[in-house]
């Protein structure tokens, strides 16, 4: 950790390892060299790197990959249509065992691709869970798909007993599905019963999106759990959650 000044009033955040307050980011298929140089800013800041969708399957630098983020004590995480896929194919154990060729101890469970039922997708959570830290998806990439909350609400109790570390709200890179409108406006509703019903320490809200962020931080504090966020965006969440930026000065700084 570096030498941070300590001259101003801001928001006591959570520290790695941590188990609240994550910053889940989003690997488009980063060069290893610009993840090398991005880690050694923010390694302190990054807890989980989701590698998207199938890009791992096609990466011929994933090994290395791995390696770097593990030096930067960063759990790499295979995306969640990847292991749909495998599913629906019956190659969930081939999955698992290139996973742990590759040095991968995190799997997203999702059913994004509506091709799982939920006791399929319950019976995938506990088997992976025995072996990998599980991260299981809630909701739907289709924008079509109605969002009923107490689905959601059964679903994500349902995989937390089932063993999963955490459950993931959908938002996905565009942050138009699942928790938000297609305008990308949050489902009020549907985090206020999240917040309620699920242990928050246990949530990842999906926010791609910096006014996203903002809505999150300042309705369920700094130490929330975001997930999706860009690689470039790393760095400018975290001045969000200590209130280092106007969107959120007001509530957290100036106080």
């Amino acid at each position: 950790m570096w030498d941070c000044p300590d001259f101003l009033d801001l928001p006591e955040r959570s520290q790695k390892p941590r188990d609240r307050g994550l910053t889940h980011a989003l690997d488009k298929g980063l060069p290893v060299a610009a993840l090398e140089s991005l880690l050694a800013q923010t390694s302190y800041l990054v807890d989980i790197l989701k590698v998207g969708w199938g890009i791992s399957y096609i990466d011929p630098t994933v090994k290395h990959r791995v390696a770097v983020c593990d030096a930067a004590n960063v759990t790499v995480c295979l995306g969640g249509t990847l292991l749909e896929i495998a599913a629906a194919q019956g190659r969930v154990t081939e999955l698992c065992r290139w996973a742990e060729e590759i040095g991968v101890h995190a799997i997203e469970v999702s059913n994004g691709l509506e091709r799982l039922d939920s006791d399929a997708k319950t019976a995938l959570v506990r088997s992976l869970s025995a072996d990998f830290m599980v991260l299981a998806e809630t909701g739907a990439k289709d924008g079509h798909t109605p969002v009923v909350t107490e689905n959601w609400l059964t679903e994500m109790a349902a995989d937390l007993e089932a063993g999963a570390s955490w459950v993931i709200a959908e938002g996905r890179e565009s942050g138009t599905v699942g928790l938000y409108d297609e305008d990308g406006a949050v489902r009020k509703e549907l985090v206020s019963a999240i917040a309620e019903r699920v242990p928050l320490d246990k949530v990842i809200f999906e926010a791609p999106r910096k006014d996203q962020q903002a809505w999150f931080v300042q309705h369920l504090g700094p130490n929330t759990s975001l997930g999706n966020i860009a690689t470039s965006d790393v760095i400018t969440l975290e001045t969000l959650r200590l209130g280092l930026r106007a969107d959120t000065a007001a509530a957290l700084a100036l106080r």
